[in-house]
């Protein structure tokens, strides 16, 4: 059986982890970009300043999934884990914001800071990089709920022992979230969710905040009934 070990998510009023019951609301004034100062990455990421919105999503979520997970990442240490996120748009903003860099160049050059994330895979590569993962990584969308759609990709790597970990997730500019999914990690341990139970509030619920609230909600009954 796929559990859910660790779960990250931040929307536009605060941030924490379904697992740990962490649940931090911003202050007056602060918001997603207040959250390297409050120490969420375990040491410091790299050109961070010059990620654009949905890799500092993705870079949030993960960090928050992976903490919440219990799983530890250092600088140098690679583990065997993959990722795979989606989002609305792809890599929509990014490539109009590399043309218009482009055309206001005189169409001879653009900056190459923006050219990195013309394709929508780019977020999750830059989270691989920093917390060191080797496994899968890769973009995907599907016709209907995207999340769900990978969810089910992140369920065949595993199955198929491409990996043993999966960090699976959406993040879009006002929101994300990311899943931390194994066989082992989070199974029997108090509150544990499995997969299913994921899938089906993922297919009925939409945005972050309410998927998080039936989460916490289940995650509380479950811990509730094994103690």
């Amino acid at each position: 059986m796929i559990t859910v070990s660790g779960i990250g998510w931040l929307t536009n009023e605060g941030y924490g982890g379904v697992r740990s019951r962490q649940r931090i609301r911003y202050e007056n004034g602060e918001g997603v970009n207040s959250l390297p100062k409050r120490g969420i990455f375990s040491h410091s990421f790299k050109n961070f300043g010059r990620l654009d919105a949905i890799s500092r999503m993705t870079a949030y979520a993960v960090a928050l999934a992976v903490q919440d997970a219990g799983i530890k990442y250092v600088p140098g240490l690679k583990q065997d884990i993959g990722i795979i996120g989606t989002n609305t748009e792809g890599s929509l903003q990014a490539d109009l914001a590399y043309f218009r860099d482009y055309v206001g160049s005189g169409r001879t050059l653009s900056r190459g800071n923006l050219f990195i994330y013309t394709l929508p895979s780019s977020p999750v590569g830059e989270a691989a990089i920093h917390f060191g993962f080797l496994g899968p990584l890769l973009y995907a969308r599907g016709l209907d709920n995207s999340l769900v759609t990978v969810l089910d990709i992140a369920e065949e790597m595993i199955t198929a022992k491409e990996t043993s970990i999966m960090l699976a997730g959406k993040a879009e500019e006002t929101e994300a979230v990311f899943f931390v999914l194994g066989c082992r990690p989070g199974q029997g341990e108090a509150g544990s969710v499995d997969l299913e139970d994921l899938r089906k509030i993922v297919k009925t619920t939409p945005g972050v905040a309410s998927m998080i609230r039936e989460l916490s909600l289940l995650t509380a009954r479950k811990a509730s009934c094994e103690d």
